[in-house]
């Protein structure tokens, strides 16, 4: 029981035990705001997803692949590279966001800049502000292809995603390899290679395709307006 409450704590507080307190006190002030914003399950899920990918992307040691011999001249690596499995996660985000969006409105950027702060605590500080970047041009896309685009709600969220997705994705990997290089003294090109960066694509793009075949389907029941923002 000792062990499972030392794993507890270490994982709330990012292997700063002494720091319980401030961060429980952080959590109740989170989710107070959070539900005072109106969010409920869907929002708290938001919140809590970002920093944990963010975390994973620091500090899990991830799966090496050995790709020299066969595969390094087309990765662009002469040495192993690593593959986080949480990589084909991403699009639950996209999921997950869509659902905040529907039950919040624009009030999700607000849960956004929680996520990414929280990012601060539990991630290293480059991978963090990568994040946030990368979000933040996620938004923009979005907010170009809903205003300027007269297509319907379920298309407009392929055709974002789609922008977004390599440009996002290029900025995160980046961060990401540039703190493993900095904090644990990892090669360039660990995470930042071109397996990762497609399978980073791949799940942002699964995530916007579950997402628009529920709108469309939604929209053709006539639930949800093809020209909401």
């Amino acid at each position: 029981m000792d062990a499972f409450w030392n794993e507890l704590v270490s994982a709330l507080t990012n292997g700063q035990p002494s720091q319980l307190p401030l961060a429980l006190i952080g959590m109740a002030v989170t989710v107070g705001l959070i539900w005072h914003l109106k969010g409920r399950t869907w929002a708290l899920i938001y919140v809590a997803l970002i920093p944990l990918l963010n975390w994973t992307f620091g500090k899990s040691k991830g799966i090496e692949i050995d790709v020299t011999s066969t595969f390094g001249s087309i990765f662009g690596t002469n040495h192993a590279i690593l593959f986080n499995p949480l990589t084909i996660a991403t699009g639950m985000v996209f999921v997950v966001r869509d659902f905040v969006q529907r039950e919040m409105g624009h009030r999700v950027l607000i849960l956004m800049a929680l996520a990414i702060a929280w990012s601060f605590y539990y991630s290293w500080a480059v991978i963090a502000v990568a994040s946030g970047i990368a979000f933040a041009i996620s938004e923009t896309s979005d907010w170009l292809i809903f205003t300027f685009t007269k297509y319907r709600l379920s298309t407009r969220i392929l055709l974002s995603s789609a922008l977004a997705a390599p440009i996002d994705t290029t900025v995160f990997l980046y961060g990401a390899d540039l703190a493993r290089q900095m904090q644990l003294g990892d090669p360039a090109g660990n995470m930042f290679n071109l397996a990762n960066w497609i399978l980073f694509i791949l799940g942002k793009m699964i995530g916007a395709v579950v997402v628009s075949w529920m709108i469309r389907r939604r929209e053709d029941r006539g639930a949800v307006d093809p020209a909401a923002a």
